[in-house]
């Protein structure tokens, strides 16, 4: 193996994974370790009794021909060689109030939003679009996402110091409608009084512009990023933890994985938490007044997830997802009690190539404080690192699946009996395969009250230490998508690049 690469990429998330084709294709050596087997992050997928199911992607906005990812994407040579299926465009999300059986639909296309919800709500119809209005002028102050070279910071100032709840309510009095537009918060984990307006536009614009589901699951999309990285002659490694980042003399030398070996390069890539990557390294260049401003930040909320395998031919594919809530209240589900847990969730279902009018599986999930599985946070369990966690955890775990399972079933009654099998990931499956320290599902959590301080920069003070990834600017694949090109400008200039995306 090569003495020393150019770049070090640690971890193989979507962010690691873009900065490697990118940089490689402009001719920088890329070496990527991967703790895991399976590359890729929450774009992993695993099978259960032969049906395949995504870990963290049920579906992704802004890829019809001219939107934003789908310039990214066909850039990285992506969108010639997934396999995607669109969602219903008269409804990619359904909003459901068990409570009192109402349903809403939320449509593609911003005219077609407009008069979709103005059924429903014919008196609110100025109201409607009036808030569409706000959410492209807010997402035509982020540059990047619009695919043009910005002047940073002071562009998007305007709009960072608006919480979206409060923005909600200013537009409209009418207080269903106002919980059937954040009635998919959990896209974003929603808090009130905290969670930025522009988190919710730029995450609520991308899905209204269009949606679309992976067919046979996301890691379609790692499979390619990795081939391109080693056609580009970049090294990829699997079952890699790197347990320390060494600097000496100012800069990173090394780092050293969990078997001692060292692998070093020029410059070096996290696309671990920031936390995390401080952890990694004693580096006294790195204050402690940072140190501890980045361990102080709050992390988003963790989930549930219910993966069930459907006895063939039992119930319908739905070309759209269903969010249900017991009632009004979508802002609270997020701080629901034990006792009345789950007030709220998510109901996904995969698209396969093997059938489109019977759903093969369906995913059902909802939020999860990482405290409710502090009695195991001792333990770790992944497929590299394969270890039990106790007869006690697995009846927990069984208690809150069959919660899940009936509160889903006041939607679609005989939903039990449907199910073949099921799986469930937890807070602590996401913490040991995905890297948060609490299992967050969207990492560092925004809040409009100081944009600032929950923006990270890509450049740390450690000269050739840079970060990437979804804590940087947005979760998601868009938002993780925009941060690795922010990232990739520390190496190359962003204007030529950006200008190949948008004539690709």
């Amino acid at each position: 193996m090569k003495a020393e690469y150019d770049i070090v990429i640690i971890g193989s998330g979507l962010g690691g994974l873009i900065c490697g084709a990118i940089l490689s294709d402009a001719g920088f050596s890329v070496c990527m370790l991967e703790k895991n087997r399976q590359l890729g992050g929450s774009l992993q997928t695993f099978a259960r009794d032969k049906v395949l199911f995504d870990s963290g992607v049920h579906y992704i906005g802004g890829l019809a021909k001219g939107q934003n990812l789908y310039q990214v994407f066909k850039y990285l040579g992506l969108m010639d060689a997934m396999k995607l299926q669109r969602m219903d465009e008269e409804v990619f999300d359904r909003i459901v109030f068990l409570e009192d059986g109402k349903e809403y639909s939320m449509a593609q296309g911003y005219e077609r939003f407009i008069a979709t919800l103005s059924a429903d709500f014919p008196e609110e119809e100025e109201n409607i679009r009036n808030y569409c209005d706000k959410i492209r002028e807010v997402c035509s102050k982020f540059p990047l996402y619009n695919l043009r070279i910005g002047d940073g910071y002071a562009e998007k100032a305007t709009v960072l110091e608006i919480d979206a709840k409060s923005f909600i309510e200013s537009v409209t009095s009418n207080v269903r409608l106002q919980e059937i537009l954040a009635g998919n918060n959990i896209l974003y984990a929603g808090v009130a009084n905290k969670t930025p307006l522009y988190v919710h536009a730029l995450v609520t614009n991308s899905y209204i512009e269009s949606s679309w589901k992976c067919i046979d699951g996301g890691s379609q999309i790692t499979k390619h990023l990795a081939s391109r990285i080693r056609k580009n002659g970049g090294v990829i490694r699997n079952y890699s933890t790197v347990a320390r980042i060494v600097e000496g003399e100012g800069k990173v030398s090394h780092v050293e994985l969990a078997d001692g070996e060292k692998v070093y390069a020029k410059q070096f890539i996290s696309n671990l938490h920031p936390q995390q990557t401080l952890e990694m390294t004693s580096s006294t260049i790195l204050r402690n007044m940072y140190r501890k401003r980045i361990a102080s930040l709050e992390n988003s909320v963790s989930s549930f997830t219910i993966h069930a395998v459907l006895k063939p031919g039992t119930m319908p594919y739905f070309g759209h997802n269903f969010y249900l809530h017991e009632k009004d209240g979508v802002w609270d589900a997020i701080s629901c009690d034990e006792e009345m847990w789950p007030h709220s969730c998510g109901v996904f279902f995969a698209a396969s190539s093997r059938t489109s009018a019977h759903a093969e599986s369906i995913c059902l999930l909802a939020y999860m404080r990482f405290d409710e599985f502090s009695e195991w946070q001792h333990t770790f369990n992944t497929e590299a690192a394969p270890a039990g966690r106790g007869e006690a955890y697995e009846a927990f775990k069984n208690e809150k699946a069959e919660k899940l399972i009936a509160f889903a079933e006041r939607k679609f009654p005989g939903l039990r009996n449907n199910i073949q099998s099921y799986y469930t990931s937890t807070p602590l499956s996401y913490r040991d395969y995905i890297g948060s320290a609490d299992g967050s599902m969207y990492g560092i959590s925004k809040d409009y009250r100081d944009p600032v301080s929950t923006f990270i920069a890509t450049r740390t003070k450690i000269p050739n230490l840079y970060l990437t990834g979804q804590n940087l600017m947005l979760h998601g694949i868009l938002g993780v998508t925009i941060s690795a090109l922010t990232t990739c400008g520390e190496f190359i200039d962003l204007a030529p690049l950006v200008e190949k995306i948008k004539n690709a």
